[in-house]
């Protein structure tokens, strides 16, 4: 119990969120680092993965490819993927770059698949009666995709963004190794100074910013299967 007060301690000490060139502190930065890697890279492996995942939701085509790609993906050992990319990276670009560019891949790699499934599968769970009576009504593909698949699916969309979030959110710590930066770097350090209280400190950080994510992502959640199941409509313009 004395561990966790300690660690506590120090996450309440001002000294360890005051400015200080050259340490893995303050606090308040690096939740700032870890926040803004983790909105980087769940932002491209979106748009990589959100139109791909509509469309073999809409049209049926590439199940296969969905369920293969995704257990390939989440099988893929994130910690040696990010020494190989960092290394074939480093050799064409400066070391801090390299870092960036190699954590940033690695954990695009790692959000696609939640992103894909949850689009995927959003989609494709859209009742086909609602599906049949927009195109009854004249709509087109696209309409249909827009106005009532889109709609009637973004609460599993969203929850494949949340946990894709929350994965990356706990992932970016090992970016620490390449000297990344983030709550990686708290926890790194503590480990070389022998620590205990910094590296607690830090696994609660990590912790609390994944809860903290993950519930306002909830809310969204929420919000949008609300909002999803009034503007899914299948309606069209009234002909006078």
């Amino acid at each position: 119990m004395d561990f966790f007060i300690d660690a506590f301690r120090w996450l309440t000490d001002p000294a360890n969120y005051a400015m200080d060139a050259g340490s893995p502190l303050p606090i308040q930065a690096r939740v700032g680092e870890h926040l803004w890697y983790t909105f980087i890279s769940v932002l491209v492996a979106t748009a990589l993965a959100l139109p791909l995942g509509l469309y073999i939701g809409h049209t049926g085509r590439g199940r296969q490819f969905v369920i293969g790609f995704t257990g390939a993906m989440r099988a893929l050992p994130t910690l040696g993927l990010l020494m190989a990319l960092f290394l074939i990276v480093g050799a064409t670009v400066p070391f801090t770059q390299a870092a960036f560019v190699a954590s940033i891949i690695a954990l695009v790699i790692l959000a696609i698949p939640s992103i894909l499934a949850g689009a995927y599968a959003g989609v494709e769970s859209v009742d086909a009666q609602t599906v049949d009576s927009g195109r009854a009504m004249g709509m087109t593909e696209m309409q249909i995709l827009v106005r009532i698949e889109i709609p009637l699916s973004l609460p599993l969309i969203i929850a494949g963004i949340r946990a894709a979030t929350v994965q990356v959110i706990a992932t970016t710590v090992i970016a620490s190794y390449i000297s990344l930066g983030g709550l990686g770097t708290i926890i790194a350090s503590g480990i070389g100074l022998n620590d205990n209280e910094r590296i607690l400190g830090g696994a609660i950080l990590v912790t609390a910013v994944a809860l903290v994510v993950d519930g306002l992502l909830a809310i969204v959640q929420r919000l949008v299967t609300r909002r999803g199941s009034k503007q899914a409509q299948p309606t069209t313009k009234k002909v006078s």
